[in-house]
This record gives C-alpha cells, structure tokens and sequence, in this order.
C-alpha cells in the first residue's frame, strides 16, 4: 500500500504541475492586462508597474520564475489586493469556503445515502417514484435559481432569514441548502443504481435465503458495497465544495476563496487566478488519492498495488 500512495503521490504531483504550465500560458494568451483598467494610468506608469511584478520580461523567463518560487511556497503578490500575498489570501478566505462545503456535503450524504438505499428498499413503489422525482427535479434545477428564489422568499418576501454574508447560523441555511441540493439527488441516484445492482448479488439471495429481513439485509449488508460509487464521488465533491463554489458565493455575497477567484478573472490578477486554479487541482488530487485508499478499508476485497 505504501508503494501505491507513493506512485500516486508522484502522479498527483505531475498532474499538479501540468495544471500550473496549462493555466499559466492560457491566461497570458488572453487579450488584455491587469493594469489596462487602472484609471488615468499613462504609458509610463503602466510600464513601471509591469516591471515592479515582472511582467516585462518574456513570457517563458516569467514561467520559469514563478515555478521556482512555486517549488518554495511563494505563490506572489496580488495585482489587485495590494498589500496581501496569494498565500495570505488563500489562508484567509480557505475557511470560510471549507466551513461552508463541508456543511453541505455532510448534508449532502445524510440526505441523498438514506433516500438511495429507501428507493432502492421500496422499489416500484410509491416512494421510490417520489424520491426519483425530487433527485431529477433537484439535478435539473441549476444552482443559481434555486439560490434566487430562496433568496426572494425567504429573506425579501418573509424576511425569514438574511441574504448576505456569513454573519450569524442563520445565515448558512439558504447557501448551504444551495450547494447541497444538487450533490444529494445525484447521491440519491447514485445509491439507488448502486444499491439495485448489489441487491442481485448471490450473497444478498443467501441472506434473504436464511431468513434475513430485506430491510435488514439492505441497510447492513448492501449498504457497505453499494457505497463505493458515492464514497468515489465524495472524493472530488468535498474538494469543489470547500474551495468554494463560485455562483454561491457571488450571489449570497460570502467572503469565501470562491469569491475571490471569481473577482480576480475580470480584474487580470494572473498570481491570484493561478493560486486559487492550483490550490483547488491540488486538493482535488489529494481527495482522490484518500478516496483510492479508503476502498481498503471500506472493502476488503480490494487490493491498493
């Protein structure tokens, strides 16, 4: 197993690194440059400004260099936010996005797991034609209206519960409830295909042969195998979710990561953007790898080589 996590540490790494190359080069291919919206900026002083950053020198010298301050834990100097390094930024804002993904994917999971496994128990039936209907409807509907109209009903039209910031516990009800609806009705799917396909399994024929309750059966011995697609999916799930998720940020105005990756692609701020783009495939690819070594001990029929 240790040799596996190595190899996959080392893949990981590459995968970050060819992230970081593709980012950097894409985004100075954009027209445009972060100090063209200075106001009342002249030539002369927009020619100095570049050379303080070091945007004057060729584009490879510029990759070159901000690699090797990336390989020391340098991510440079907001553009923008003058004063405040990327790392300083990203230590801040990571929090708050973190404190806010993680409720909605513990959200997520008691919601969509239990809904799952019910539709998959009672299937055919009534509950399960209810729960595939709300896990459609809820995959369907994009996150931006669901915020909006629970934005216009529950804080402007019944003044019920605030639509901005993150200042007291009410007030994550309506971001958490946006970002976690659409990831539990796909669990709810999810578990529900999963769950169906362990239920046909010989040993699960066997349980029911010996007398075990079908409810029993389901919620004890199928739920541990069936849980694999949705522990695969949680993977990079809690990664999106606590580097923040962009429109739920904007619109419930939360001073999270997301926000600030969001304001840092109108306004050019190239360190920013690269920060935030190589912090999140970082920590994607580090879920993923916690994901590969949680089929262990999850299935002991698997085997990390």
């Amino acid at each position: 197993m240790v040799r596996y996590i190595i190899k996959r540490i080392l893949a990981g790494l590459l995968t970050a690194l060819a992230v970081a190359t593709l980012t950097f080069f894409i985004m100075n291919l954009v027209p445009g440059g972060p100090f063209l919206a200075e106001k009342a900026v002249t030539p002369q002083a927009q020619a100095a400004m570049e050379a303080k950053y070091g945007l004057d020198k060729p584009l490879f010298v510029q990759y070159l260099t901000y690699m090797n301050d990336l390989l020391h834990g340098n991510m440079g100097m907001s553009l923008k936010k003058r004063g405040f390094t990327v790392n300083d930024i990203i230590r801040n804002k990571f929090p708050v996005s973190a404190r806010l993904g993680g409720m909605a994917v513990l959200v997520a999971v008691l919601i969509g797991v239990p809904l799952g496994a019910i539709a998959a128990y009672k299937r055919g039936g009534t509950a399960d034609n209810v729960i595939i209907l709300f896990s459609t409807a809820g995959i369907a509907v994009p996150s931006f209206l669901t915020s909006t109209l629970m934005m216009y009903l529950l804080s402007v039209r019944l003044k019920l519960l605030p639509s901005l910031g993150l200042d007291s516990p009410a007030s994550y009800i309506m971001p958490v409830i946006a970002l976690a609806l659409y990831p539990s009705c796909y669990i709810a799917r999810l578990m529900r295909s999963s769950m169906l396909d362990v239920i046909g399994q010989d040993y699960m024929r066997t349980a029911r042969a010996k007398g075990v309750s079908p409810f029993k059966s389901i919620f004890k011995h199928a739920l541990r195998n069936a849980i694999l697609p949705v522990v695969t999916y949680l993977g990079p799930l809690l990664a999106s979710l606590m580097t923040g998720s962009f429109i739920i940020e904007k619109i419930f105005t939360i001073p999270g990561l997301g926000h600030e990756f969001v304001s840092a692609i109108p306004s050019r701020d190239y360190p920013l953007i690269m920060g935030t783009t190589i912090f999140l495939a970082t920590f994607i690819i580090f879920m993923n790898v916690l994901v590969d070594i949680a089929y262990a001990f999850i299935d002991p029929r698997i085997k990390l080589k």
